[in-house]
């Protein structure tokens, strides 16, 4: 094997960057998904559930995280998670592989909380148009969080095939059959 390519998005975009773009993908999806809700849904908001709906929201991280491990559970041996705080007080969890994984099942990871968590947010907007605002934001919130990960799934799409993907201190690098001729 050999690599074809190291892919390390903070460090090719920096933190500040990243969380700008994501910020303002966030706003955007609240503002598009929002009017769109109002357009389609006539009925009265309520604020009678906000406790949940800000419990939701501090839930929704690990929620997305715990996404990304599930199509992982057969190589759990070779995952650790690691915590970290970002800033000294914003708490950061990290899947780390030790071993390759091959390109589609990491792809089929990294898309999972996005697919799982926004359907399930869809849904719930149209068995309780009344919180619409809620899910809303919880939509655009998820959707911001899930900025990095697709900006991976677009770089891990141009890479070879039957590629595996292996995790080291510089980034995901994409390893490759080494032919011999």
């Amino acid at each position: 094997m050999h690599c074809w390519k190291t892919i390390n998005v903070k460090k090719q975009y920096g933190f500040d960057r990243l969380f700008m773009l994501s910020s303002l993908s966030g706003l955007g999806v609240f503002m598009i998904f929002y009017v769109a809700l109002n357009i389609f849904y006539s009925a009265t908001l309520s604020d009678q559930y906000f406790l949940l709906f800000l419990l939701s929201m501090i839930a929704l991280y690990p929620l997305h995280k715990l996404c990304h491990f599930l199509p992982l559970v057969g190589c759990r041996r070779s995952i650790r998670l690691v915590f970290k705080k970002q800033l000294g007080l914003i708490p950061l969890i990290s899947l780390r592989i030790k071993e390759p994984v091959p390109k589609m099942h990491f792809i089929f990871a990294l898309i999972s909380p996005f697919l799982l968590i926004n359907s399930s947010i869809i849904l719930l907007v149209a068995s309780m148009p009344a919180y619409s605002h809620y899910f809303a934001m919880l939509f655009a919130f998820h959707c911001a969080l899930c900025l990095t990960d697709l900006v991976y799934i677009r770089n891990l799409s141009r890479s070879p095939k039957y590629a595996l993907i292996e995790e080291t201190e510089n980034g995901f690098q994409i390893l490759v059959p080494q032919v011999i001729s």
